[in-house]
């Protein structure tokens, strides 16, 4: 494409030559400069309609405001749905916790109604309207608070199955050799080396040597020694005055001040000291008195019993408590 540009007396004269390329770009630069300018206009009168109150305008602005105001509301009202939908499912879940927790209160000891809960609600069921906001957010306010008194509930039964827990497995209820049979039990019998009676003041387990003998309890090692009657002995203190003892090891693994958990290996069974024949002497003593381990074994398991002749025998220890460090 020619151009001729001339002035107004036709004096001087221009050509211009626009290529294809040129052309295109030519055209759309007027394109977009022409829509710029057509959207400043509108941008222009649709904001100074608005402002002044014209009629057309003014209509139009209230037409978009309204539609605008109907899906927005619309919307909120869908998703306010959603959540009431959700609330009442999170509602039925405390209720079951609710429930839950008044069970598992009377396993730690503790009077639910020590601590304040939701009160009962109920009625017929009356549908028609949805929740508005003022009420689902008071309605979670209601369940945040509930949710703290589960929480207050909980933490005070933790405390008290913990504390539980702590005490059981400080009791000597574990059984001291695994799968042993029950030799003599604890009283009065005839000593197998002298032939008299005699107090026989703790348990029996024949077993194999080498066989493990396990910590009845959690506790500290507070004797290790070799003693003329009990052999290789090892004491355990499981606070409150309350100690077993473990007799005629051939091997011990724990020293004095040693911590041992409960089923915790700390010696070997043997027949060092005043014995007949390879096997575990248990005892177990409160405030320094000889105390039946059975009692103490039975609250964890049963053990089988043995023939009496069929075993080996622990002779009777009639003098006082080996002293133990206190």
């Amino acid at each position: 494409m020619h151009l001729i540009i001339t002035d107004a007396w036709l004096a001087k004269s221009r050509a211009v030559y626009l290529s294809g390329t040129r052309l295109v770009v030519v055209g759309f630069v007027a394109a977009l400069a022409l829509m710029l300018v057509a959207a400043g206009m509108y941008h222009w009168v649709f904001l100074k309609g608005a402002r002044e109150g014209w009629p057309v305008i003014g209509s139009l602005v209230k037409l978009m405001v309204k539609d605008e105001f109907e899906q927005r509301d619309r919307f909120l009202r869908e998703n306010l749905d959603v959540m009431a939908k959700r609330l009442g499912e999170m509602q039925a879940k405390m209720m079951q916790l609710e429930a839950l927790g008044e069970r598992v209160s009377g396993l730690a000891g503790v009077n639910p109604n020590d601590i304040k809960t939701q009160p009962g609600r109920g009625g017929v069921l009356v549908t028609g309207r949805s929740l508005t906001m003022e009420e689902l957010q008071a309605t979670l306010a209601d369940l945040d608070r509930l949710t703290d008194q589960r929480v207050d509930l909980m933490t005070v039964m933790e405390s008290r199955l913990f504390d539980q827990k702590i005490k059981k497995m400080m009791v000597p209820t574990q059984q001291p050799v695994q799968a042993g049979i029950l030799g003599s039990s604890f009283g009065w019998r005839i000593d197998p080396l002298n032939g008299r009676s005699a107090l026989h003041t703790g348990l029996d387990f024949p077993a194999e040597p080498g066989t493990a003998i396990l910590a009845a309890a959690g506790g500290v090692v507070v004797t290790q020694e070799y003693h003329a009657a009990y052999g290789n002995m090892v004491e355990v203190d499981h606070g409150n005055d309350l100690v077993t003892r473990y007799a005629h090891a051939s091997r011990v693994l724990v020293k004095k001040g040693d911590l041992v958990r409960r089923g915790q290996k700390i010696a070997e069974v043997g027949t060092t000291g005043r014995s007949t024949g390879p096997h575990l002497h248990f005892e177990v003593l409160v405030q320094g008195v000889y105390q039946d381990p059975q009692k103490f074994l039975t609250a964890g398991q049963k053990l089988p019993q043995a023939p009496a002749l069929a075993i080996a025998q622990t002779p009777a220890v009639q003098p006082a408590p080996v002293p133990r460090p206190r």
